[in-house]
């Protein structure tokens, strides 16, 4: 096993060399990259831009863990909308494999693409609720979006690639039985879970509890620590979440991939340009006060796989 961290919370959008750069110097031996419209797929990642961060990767002794491909409207009711998505997934997986990834990722989908409140906004307003219009067949949008999410591992198991879903609150698959029930519904081989213990521990689920659960579909990790109440992703040991459990569930369940570090919301964080979700906002490259909060992180966890046997890279 080998830790990394996910790119974006140190530089959400690209150019992502600098911050594969800082990431390799302060201890991470892997990190994952991200495409969050089929724009930035298409102007960012050129052939030119492949061969500088596969050059930076190999220099810094690093691995592209996992590829993130975001594929909104595959769970939409209009069928022009979910094969979009699908298609966009195609080239997510194409992209992928050039950058070397052997995992594509995408988070969970809400139900007909309903949109649903911040779940951080939960312990602060009276009412937390959504509107849903009447009429909508929940039935056939389940079925839909399986066959959409079939279309996308057959795609990634041809490419030679693992296709992993991350949980997320609210969406399809948002704890340890949705996602039983997607993998047992899709039936692939190429399905696996990006765990993230952040999103299934507010979602009502014991994180190392979910890894026994999912003994054997964990093909990737995102950590990061978190109040049980909203979906905050904070440095391990700063939460609620029992980290040595965690790590001792994986060593007994052999996962052997890459345990990701994903602080999106911590001091000094980057959110880029555009208006996103989160609690800090305001840095468009990462501050050297977050990234002492990566370097402790990697610490910790650190020390405490060695105190658990888990073999490290």
């Amino acid at each position: 096993m080998r830790f990394g961290a996910s790119v974006w919370p140190w530089k959400w959008d690209g150019p992502y060399d600098r911050a594969i750069a800082r990431i390799g110097d302060a201890g991470f031996r892997a990190t994952e990259l991200i495409a969050w419209d089929d724009a930035s797929l298409l102007d960012y990642y050129t052939e030119a831009t492949v061969r500088e961060l596969r050059s930076i990767l190999d220099d810094k002794g690093m691995e592209l863990s996992q590829f993130v491909v975001k594929t909104p409207g595959l769970s939409s009711i209009d069928a022009g909308e979910r094969a979009r998505a699908v298609d966009m997934f195609r080239r997510g997986v194409d992209k992928g494999v050039e950058l070397g990834a052997p995992v594509v990722n995408t988070v969970v989908h809400y139900p007909f693409g309903l949109e649903m409140p911040r779940i951080t906004d939960r312990p602060h307003v009276q009412v937390f609720t959504v509107d849903v219009p009447s009429g909508l067949d929940w039935r056939s949008n389940w079925e839909d979006y399986v066959a959409g999410l079939r279309e996308c591992a057959e795609y990634a198991e041809r490419a030679g690639v693992t296709y992993s879903i991350e949980p997320h609150p609210f969406r399809y698959g948002s704890s340890v039985e949705g996602l039983l029930r997607i993998l047992d519904a899709v039936g692939s081989e190429a399905l696996g879970v990006n765990f993230d213990p952040s999103h299934l521990f507010p979602s009502g689920d014991i994180p190392h509890v979910a890894v026994h659960r999912l003994e054997g579909r964990i093909v990737h990790c995102h950590f990061s620590d978190n109040d049980g109440e909203t979906n905050v992703h904070w440095r391990p040991g700063k939460g609620k979440i029992d980290w040595q459990k965690v790590l001792v569930a994986l060593r007994d369940t052999g996962f052997d991939g890459v345990v990701s570090l994903e602080f999106e919301d911590v001091p000094g964080v980057s959110r880029g340009v555009r208006d996103v979700p989160g609690v800090y906002h305001g840095h468009a490259e990462a501050t050297d006060e977050f990234e002492q909060e990566y370097r402790l992180g990697l610490a910790y966890l650190t020390e405490l796989a060695d105190a658990v046997g888990l073999p490290l890279e």
